[in-house]
């Protein structure tokens, strides 16, 4: 399985090198607006030599860990009024969130149906964002197809909506390599380099709150080839696909939102089938796998039995990277969900996630509070300076991939 299924950083820099060079299918969906197409991520090759951790500060090495809301970025929003999907959301940068992003430079930007107004709003957003800082940013979104889809859904655009991932997979795969090719057209036009999706669940527990028809099918083998379908179509529009939620989500009955999901699968059961979705991504080259708060009891040795997946160096080394030979951009899901928050406060968080093996730290309850921790654990010499020098590499290497100036 190592062997065989190993594909590194090298793999997909080269597939999205081909894609950015015109050898992939051109996306389809909405021709680019003149306003849109200037705010889309640049895809010609940076003249500059290309940037390093070397070349970067501590504070910049440590922001480029973060994927935040837009909102987070405003001192004035609580955290309450940030997660609270009825409550207004930032839709222009101010000089407040500029100054934000100049003291902590996040690497990320993670935009919700609350953060969109219009197309030409959404298009100088995108922009304004951008532009802010001197290392470019990862525009992300969660625009699976159906239920999920901030962009679609938002009722503030013109873009074709899909029923669900389940229903496109029931078509078949070219049918999900189409939609995704769409998919990603438009998030090209508004700017985004990242989406988190496809959702490599496999959807086996009807008493599931949170995956059900986001998956593209209850047999393994069906939402593999789904995925893998997924990950090429992004990639044929030349936007990063995510994995989630790994070591897999499907078979659980809890809402990670409140509170940890718990899977009781053996580590025989998920190896035969939560994996093989994952395992068929990584193949087709899929950049970042996102790891979900669930706890894996009868699969994890028992001193990280009831640890969330996301903090277990033997669910992120030993079988994300290790087993299924994945060499990209580990990303946690957002912290500030029940299932974290209940257990950690937001600098132990993220000091525990990057010392398990992640890279990206989605979405901290506390922005401040954790980016203060991992900081602080540099300088202190508690967290090594090598290991966030890893993590950048990583991260400006999936930059250059998505074909931003790095």
């Amino acid at each position: 399985m190592k062997t065989g299924r190993r594909r590194g950083l090298a793999a997909f820099l080269a597939l999205w090198l081909l894609v950015l060079t015109g050898c992939g299918a051109p996306a389809a969906g909405p021709a680019p607006t003149a306003r849109s197409a200037a705010s889309a991520p640049p895809t010609a090759a940076p003249t500059a030599a290309p940037l390093t951790a070397a070349d970067l500060t501590l504070a910049e090495k440590v922001g480029q860990l973060f994927l935040v809301r837009p909102d987070a970025l405003d001192p004035a929003r609580t955290p309450q009024q940030i997660e609270d999907p009825d409550a207004a959301g930032a839709t222009a940068l101010t000089d407040a969130m500029r100054a934000t992003l100049a003291r902590i430079p996040v690497g990320g930007v993670v935009l919700f149906g609350k953060n969109i107004a219009d197309a030409g709003q959404l298009a100088a957003f995108t922009a304004d964002l951008q532009a802010a800082g001197r290392v470019p940013l990862l525009l992300a979104v969660d625009e699976e197809g159906g239920a999920v889809a901030r962009l679609a859904n938002s009722g503030a655009l013109d873009l074709p909506r899909y029923e669900s991932a389940a229903a496109v997979g029931a078509e078949g795969p070219e049918a999900v390599r189409t939609m995704y090719r769409t998919i990603g057209g438009y998030l090209r036009e508004y700017g985004f380099a990242l989406d988190f999706a496809p959702v490599a669940d496999v959807n086996t527990n009807p008493d599931n709150p949170v995956i059900g028809s986001r998956a593209f099918s209850a047999d393994p083998q069906t939402a593999a080839a789904c995925v893998r379908a997924a990950v090429e179509g992004l990639g044929e529009a030349g936007v990063l696909a995510c994995l989630k939620h790994f070591p897999g989500h499907g078979d659980t009955a809890q809402d990670s939102h409140e509170e940890a999901a718990v899977t009781e699968k053996t580590l025989a059961a998920l190896r035969s089938g939560e994996w093989a979705p994952f395992a068929a991504g990584i193949a087709a080259g899929a950049p970042l796998v996102m790891v979900g708060h669930i706890t894996a009891p009868n699969a994890l040795p028992p001193a990280e039995s009831d640890r969330l997946a996301g903090f277990s160096a033997t669910v992120l080394n030993d079988w994300l990277r290790g087993e299924l030979g994945f060499e990209g951009l580990v990303v946690t899901d957002s912290l500030a969900m029940g299932a974290v928050t209940r257990r950690y406060s937001s600098g132990e968080a993220a000091l525990a996630a990057l010392q398990a093996g992640a890279d990206l730290l989605l979405m901290p309850a506390d922005l401040e509070e954790a980016y203060t921790a991992v900081v602080q654990a540099v300088e202190s010499g508690r967290w090594p300076e090598s290991e966030l020098d890893a993590r950048v590499e990583r991260i400006l290497a999936a930059k250059r991939a998505a074909g931003l100036p790095v």
